[in-house]
């Protein structure tokens, strides 16, 4: 079988110029692969209680539902503004290239809850850390967070410090 690594294609200039987009494509198409990274990103939280797995839009919900179906808990979609129909929690903060926001509903987690965060990608940390204060807010606590990849020289794990950070792939 070919290495994680081989079904990554860089996109360059994408979404803006200066910008390496790691393009997960030619991995999901893979079920072979779909399945071997599911195992490797929750290995790690096996015996962590998690009580759900909470997933960032849009790649976020790719690993994250296939995780938590790998874990037998359910999952948690945290999603852009306008698009959740019942009443939501939400936050604000910083992208590499600009600003976004996330929301959660807010019967999504109950009070002890122990969450798994999942994403395709760690660039500098501020979507992951914004969704680990959102599953906070909720009164959850985040027992881990699982990355497919992670961007080493935009230093994004040093917004995750107080958590443990599972990546598979280091760029």
């Amino acid at each position: 079988m070919k290495q994680l690594g081989d079904y990554i294609r860089n996109i360059a200039d994408f979404p803006q110029p200066g910008i390496q987009f790691k393009d997960i494509t030619p991995l999901v198409r893979q079920p072979d692969m779909l399945r071997q990274v599911t195992r490797q990103l929750v290995e790690p939280f096996r015996q962590k209680d998690i009580t759900a797995v909470a997933g960032m839009e849009a790649r976020g919900f790719i690993f994250g539902t296939l995780c938590a179906l790998e874990l037998d808990v359910g999952f948690v979609p945290l999603r852009k503004p306008g698009k959740l129909p019942y009443d939501v929690q939400s936050i604000a903060y910083q992208l590499e290239y600009g600003t976004a926001e996330l929301e959660i509903h807010n019967d999504a987690l109950a009070h002890g809850d122990r969450v798994l965060l999942v994403d395709d990608l760690i660039a500098t940390g501020g979507t992951a850390r914004a969704s680990c204060e959102l599953i906070r807010q909720l009164g959850a606590e985040v027992a881990g967070i699982a990355f497919v990849i992670e961007l080493d020289s935009l230093k994004g794990r040093e917004q995750l410090r107080d958590y443990e950070v599972h990546s598979l792939l280091h760029y």
